[in-house]
């Protein structure tokens, strides 16, 4: 699966496939982070996901419901679903938390395990960066 404004990949989450209807929410959180879907903006409708990843409209309008519920879009009855405000601030916090968690302290715990110090940590963190 690809994202719906970029073709990028976007169907794993540590190595294991999500299902399709988190691959669409993914994909438009993806599209709000990168600042393609600016707050207010139009979210492309459910038959266009459907249409433009050849799948079933109710499995788009899960993904879409999902990012409703998370208070990343909202509804304008008759209209279609728009960027809700501060959407993009909100998927930011989220994604710097679970970063933290998923990548940072098992790093962290493993530098401690080996007897880096945090100079060390930050030095094979440029190292990796320029190098």
């Amino acid at each position: 699966m690809v994202s719906y404004s970029t073709n990028a990949p976007i169907g794993q989450a540590d190595g294991v496939e999500l299902p399709l209807f988190l691959q669409i929410a993914r994909a438009i959180e993806n599209d709000i982070v990168d600042g393609l879907l600016a707050e207010e903006d139009q979210a492309p409708s459910t038959n266009e996901i459907a249409a433009f990843h050849r799948i079933n409209p109710a499995t788009a309008l899960k993904g879409i419901n999902e990012l409703v519920a998370g208070g990343v879009l909202y509804k304008k009855r008759g209209i279609g679903m728009f960027v809700a405000t501060g959407a993009r601030d909100a998927l930011l916090g989220r994604r710097r938390t679970d970063f933290a968690a998923r990548f940072l302290a098992p790093a962290l715990a493993e530098a401690r395990r080996l007897g880096l110090t945090d100079a060390d940590v930050i030095a094979l963190i440029q190292e990796a960066h320029h190098g």
